[in-house]
């Protein structure tokens, strides 16, 4: 039977809807750009973004993975065609930061979300696994965590095998010894299976997978399965 040691956890679209969080962060931001720097506000245009986000991926390539950075990047380079010097334009950006980063942080968790965080962190270490920027203690579960990883710490993004591979070596594990959670085929079932992970796919919808998609060990519906997932695993009780 599987000698599991330790629970590697997505966190955007597992434990929170990320859209919604980021729908409204984006939100407060722009009312604190129009009220702080009108002038910034009005060149934060869609086109204008997408053309500054395309040369961002050239200028900083090293630092695509770090979102935060990127998005500070970005806003310092839309205050700066709004008229900004550098350094204005920088500030600002900081401080339209702090206000998204605040919002990006109030997420709603789904059903069971913490009770599952509870029971499974009475009988494993968890470590959260992120190609986002949130902030786990900000977000209320840090304590329910024993490390966490994003991308911007990693300088790679699931499903690329040095996310999974980060704790495990951190940590002392092997990957037969972790199980990973997330509701992401590609990024987190798929890069699980090929770090040599056993995983666990959360599916809301009940989506069909097709037989050409990533094969989870164990597949759930709902957050109150997470647990009794995680036992049947190390229990000999799955299928791969």
């Amino acid at each position: 039977m599987p000698d599991i040691r330790v629970i590697t956890l997505d966190l955007d679209n597992t434990l929170w809807d990320v859209d919604s969080v980021i729908i409204r962060a984006e939100a407060n931001m722009k009312r604190w750009l129009a009220d702080q720097a009108p002038e910034v506000f009005a060149a934060y245009q869609p086109e204008l973004l997408s053309n500054l986000r395309q040369q961002a991926l050239s200028e900083v390539a090293d630092k695509r993975h770090d979102l935060s950075f990127m998005r500070i990047h970005i806003l310092t380079k839309v205050g700066e065609y709004a008229g900004h010097t550098t350094s204005a334009a920088h500030t600002i950006a900081q401080g339209a930061f702090e206000v998204f980063f605040e919002g990006r942080n109030q997420v709603q968790f789904f059903p069971g979300a913490l009770e599952m965080l509870t029971e499974v962190g009475q009988h494993f270490p968890i470590v959260a696994l992120t190609n986002g920027n949130a902030n786990v203690d900000q977000a209320g579960i840090g304590s329910y965590l024993s490390g966490a990883y994003s991308s911007a710490d990693v300088g790679a993004s699931k499903p690329d095998e040095a996310m999974f591979n980060a704790p495990l070596r951190d940590l002392g594990f092997k990957p037969d010894q972790a199980i990973h959670i997330g509701d992401h085929l590609v990024d987190d079932v798929h890069g699980a299976n090929e770090a040599g992970l056993f995983s666990i796919w959360v599916n809301f919808n009940n989506r069909s997978r097709s037989d050409h998609e990533p094969q989870p060990s164990l597949e759930v519906s709902q957050l109150q399965d997470v647990h009794p997932a995680i036992q049947a695993i190390k229990h000999g009780d799955w299928w791969l």
